[in-house]
């Protein structure tokens, strides 16, 4: 069985925390790294002090949106989900800390689906997300604080949805053969909610969401071409 410390919020000894019991195996700081820390890098030094942390500690303050690297095609929809603010994101997912809950209505909407189907690589058959293929290149219309109060509600009901099918997992609740006919509704209220925002009205279908996509993308990075270079002050002479 393998356990985790995190003691990212203590200021102990590494061996006071988790002391070798009956191995005579000793943890030395020098196991903790490749390079023997006398010639490690001052950063590396640095962690050595505080073994029992994790490197990078990035935490949230209300939530957490998390997406798994992979997801099976035969999803209708990105399986997006809601976390504790305490919540450890391992490497197999993405995570993004404290973020507005429309940004999940964005996620779980069917135009992400497939735009992140296009853009990204795929692992096997299965769409493997990628945060700046995918989301960051994923255009967006600007959004009224309306239209923000209304993905907001779209997230909750998709969230409440899946809530009144626990203890049922996402692969349940997300197999196209057996998705709940409330959480159906929900996304199709996200979908209609987001698209109108869009073009005033739904897709007809894949085609024509990914066709609007590329031509904002066309536009997005059109504007972006023609901004005028960052003009650099001019160095003050030395006296």
């Amino acid at each position: 069985m393998n356990w985790i410390v995190c003691g990212n919020a203590l200021r102990l000894d590494w061996l006071s925390i988790c002391p070798p019991v009956g191995t005579g195996v000793k943890l030395k700081a020098d196991d903790l790294f490749e390079t023997p820390l006398d010639q490690a890098d001052e950063a590396a030094q640095k962690l050595a002090e505080t073994p029992h942390r994790f490197r990078e500690q990035i935490t949230a303050k209300e939530r957490v949106l998390v997406i798994p690297r992979v997801s099976s095609e035969n999803r209708p929809y990105l399986p997006v989900g809601l976390l504790e603010p305490a919540s450890v994101i391992q490497e197999k997912a993405f995570a993004l800390y404290d973020a507005p809950l429309w940004n999940m209505a964005l996620i779980a909407s069917r135009l992400h689906w497939v735009w992140i189907g296009t853009v990204c690589v795929r692992m096997r058959t299965d769409f493997s997300y990628s945060n700046t293929l995918g989301w960051n290149t994923f255009p967006v219309p600007f959004l009224t604080a309306n239209n923000k109060t209304d993905l907001t509600r779209c997230a909750e009901n998709i969230l409440l949805a899946r809530e009144a099918h626990f203890p049922a997992t996402i692969a349940d609740l997300y197999d196209p053969n057996k998705m709940p006919a409330d959480l159906r509704a929900a996304h199709d209220d996200n979908d209609e909610t987001l698209e109108r925002i869009y073009i005033g009205r739904r897709f007809k279908n894949d085609t024509e969401r990914l066709e609007k996509l590329f031509q904002m993308y066309t536009e997005m990075t059109s504007a972006e071409k023609t901004k005028p270079p960052a003009t650099k002050k001019p160095k003050r002479a030395k006296s």
